[in-house]
Formats: structure tokens, C-alpha cells, sequence
């Protein structure tokens, strides 16, 4: 059955349409045209009143949210709950990010994720397996008990998704270039992070085949005039792009405007490393064990330690644009349009535009979620209006 959403301001993912609509049949777009050539005779239709369309956002790197973290419930129901949380923020795709733990639950996680594609649980893409594979000298909150070096079984673990996109996260200088390069040729995206791997070491693993840099600044080494780190390396390069979390904890607003300015466009990626205080009452959680508080959008340990972020993507791409001083519909990209192109599905996701999937998120003119559509499927919210 065709619906139709019409009066708006559609972000089509390269420009801003004004007064037009949008026709979805089956969960894909099927056209897109102005209002005055929006036919009568569809009957379910969705008036924007003039607000904004745009694609919806996909986060590569979600810890969890609404009150579950996926570590501590690698499970069906958990990813369903994060999805979700997330939803109301304008989140229609994201990866459920596992953090550092051990080979039995990696696995639960993946069988998790599988059965929720399966299942066309909404937004679902694949997992982030963020370790085992990292190094302690830049292990965050990690337990760096579990972290190891990448062996057989490790290979079969990263590679045994048979359905979605697997994003793994690994310190390059404790693996080899042909393991880097037998992940990627698997299909496995490849990221580097939480390393202590130096430019060179940094440069020769985006030749073997890493593609991405996880959370810009954080865990790994950073940029100096004679030793230009793997930040160097990541701003340097021009294949590859980085995620960086736009909450002004991990990185200073001055230090997000030089990343997003030296990268080209396209490399830049908003990512939440979102907890389960995301779109949850509760703003405290258990992690390894010990107690995270969430204090004015900074989730931290008992250390003082950061350990994730309280962060949602409505909330990161206005601080993007603002913290990098860079137009709006630039930092709808980065949520957006940039992602999928990492995730090598921007021939569906990323846009609105015919033949692509029907995932969109309405916006106020304060750029606050108040509904989304994953597939197709209407949903209204109204906690970003409240809080985001």
C-alpha cells in the first residue's frame, strides 16, 4: 500500500527540496516530487507542516541504550531495546557494538544480531565487534583480561556473521598485514583503534586493508610535529575515514573543528560509543563490574575515567555543525549519507531518492526529532522535543 509524506523540507542527502513529498510503496522510496504534484488518490498520508525530511541516521558504534548495554545481555530482546531507545533520536540503522569480552559471548552477540536480521528487527545492520584485539597501553574502559591477539578461532569468530555488515576494531601493531588483509578480504570492515601503533605502523595497516579509525583521538596516539601518530595518519589519509563522537568530552570542540576541516569530505563519521543511558531514566549502569555515572552528558568510572558517551545522533549532528562550524546539511551527511558509504550500502541507505529504503527522520525547525520511518514503518516521538 503506497503512503505518502508531503508539505516539507526534504534533505535528499545532496540538497534541501523545498515544498515536496514523498511516495513510499513496500518500504522504499518510490518517488520523489514536488507538492503540486502530489496525486489524490493516495489516502495514507503523513503533512509535515513545512518541517524537515531527511535521511535517517546510522550509527556504527552503539554500545547501547534505554537501559541495556549488549555486553551485559548479548541477546535478541537486548538489540531490540537500543534500536529502540535510539529510534527517538533519529537513528533508522546502527551496528550493536560489542565491547572487549570474551570468545562465548562474541559469539552469543553475532548469533544475537543474526537472529534479529533474521527477524527484520528495525535498523538492524550488523555488528561492532570493538576488541578483544586491542592494546593495553590504550584500553579505556576495556578489561584488558580478555584482550588477545588474533588466532584461528578468533578469525572464525570476526568472520562468522553470514548476514549484515561486521565491523571489527583492532590494534594494527599486534596483528600482521596478511591477517589484516585475509578480515578484509572476507568482507569484514576494518578499523583501527584503541593502539598504540605509531604513523608508520598506522600507514602500513591502512595499505593491508583497514578502512576506518574508531572514536578520533581516543585510545590511540596522537598527533605530534615529528611523531604524527595514528591521528596524523587518519586526518592524512584520503581512503579511509574515522568515527568521532561529537560530545565535547572526547574531544574538544576546537579539536573536532581541525578533524572534520583536514579530512575530506566523506571521511568524517558521527558515532554516539552510546550507553544504556540513552533514552533511559537511568543514569548510572554497570560496566566490567564497576559503577559508570552519567553527570551532565559525561559518562564516566570511578577513575574519572570516560566510558562511552550519553550521546544520541540528533544531538551530535547539531553539535557538529556547530562545534566545526559547518552547514547543517553537511552534518546530516556525516550522520547519514557518510556512514553508509563506509558500510558500502549507500546504493540503499544515505538518501532519499527512488529505489532506496524508506528510512527517514522528521525534524523541527530546532532540528529535534519527532518521528521516524525505518522500512517504511511510521513512528512518532516526542522525547527528542523534550530533552535532545
Amino acid at each position: 500500500m503506497n503512503s505518502i509524506i508531503h508539505n516539507a523540507q526534504i534533505f535528499d542527502g545532496d540538497r534541501l527540496l523545498q515544498d515536496h513529498a514523498v511516495i513510499i510503496n513496500d518500504g522504499l522510496v518510490e518517488q520523489l516530487l514536488p507538492q503540486s504534484e502530489v496525486p489524490s488518490d493516495i489516502e495514507q498520508t503523513t503533512d509535515l507542516m513545512g518541517n524537515y525530511l531527511v535521511p535517517g541516521f546510522i550509527d556504527l558504534q552503539t554500545n547501547g541504550g534505554g537501559g541495556v548495554l549488549f555486553n551485559n545481555a548479548p541477546t535478541l530482546d537486548s538489540i531490540r531495546a537500543i534500536g529502540q531507545a535510539h529510534r527517538q533520536y533519529g537513528t533508522t540503522g546502527f551496528l550493536p557494538t560489542l565491547i572487549t569480552d570474551s570468545f562465548d559471548v562474541m559469539e552469543q552477540a553475532i548469533a544475537a544480531v543474526a537472529q534479529a536480521i533474521e527477524q527484520s528487527v528495525p535498523g538492524v545492520l550488523g555488528i561492532h565487534l570493538e576488541g578483544p584485539f586491542l592494546n593495553e597501553e590504550k584500553k579505556g574502559t576495556h578489561n584488558a583480561e580478555n584482550f588477545c591477539l588474533i588466532d584461528d578461532r578468533g578469525f572464525d569468530i570476526i568472520t562468522g556473521l553470514n548476514c549484515g555488515k561486521t565491523l571489527i576494531t583492532l590494534a594494527p601493531e599486534l596483528t600482521t598485514a596478511e591477517m589484516i588483509q585475509r578480515i578484509s578480504d572476507s568482507g569484514v570492515i576494518v578499523c583501527a583503534g584503541h593502539s598504540a601503533a605509531d604513523y608508520t605502523q598506522s600507514k602500513r595497516a591502512l595499505e593491508a586493508g583497514v578502512s576506518g579509525f574508531t572514536h578520533l583521538y581516543n585510545a590511540m596516539t596522537g598527533l605530534q610535529s615529528r611523531e604524527p601518530g595514528m591521528v596524523g595518519a587518519a586526518l592524512e589519509d584520503n581512503s579511509s575515514w574515522f568515527g568521532i563522537i561529537a560530545d565535547g568530552y572526547h574531544s574538544h570542540p576546537a579539536a573536532f573543528k581541525v578533524a572534520v576541516t583536514a579530512k575530506h569530505r566523506g571521511g568524517a563519521i558521527l558515532v554516539t560509543d552510546a550507553m544504556p543511558s540513552v533514552g533511559s531514566e537511568n543514569k548510572s549502569f554497570v560496566l566490567n563490574g564497576e559503577t559508570v555515572s552519567v553527570v551532565n552528558g559525561r559518562c564516566y568510572n570511578a577513575e574519572g575515567a570516560l566510558a562511552g558517551s550519553d550521546l544520541d545522533m540528533a544531538a551530535a549532528v547539531r553539535n557538529a555543525s556547530k562545534f566545526a562550524d559547518i552547514e547543517w546539511l553537511e552534518a546530516l551527511r556525516m550522520a547519514s549519507l557518510y556512514p553508509a558509504q563506509a558500510l558500502g550500502i549507500d546504493d540503499s541507505h544515505g538518501r532519499i531518492k527512488s529505489g532506496y529504503r524508506a528510512n527517514f527522520a522528521a525534524l523541527d525547525q530546532q532540528h529535534k526529532v519527532f518521528a521516524t520511518w525505518i522500512e517504511g514503518q511510521y513512528s512518532q516521538h516526542i522525547m527528542d522535543a523534550q530533552t535532545g
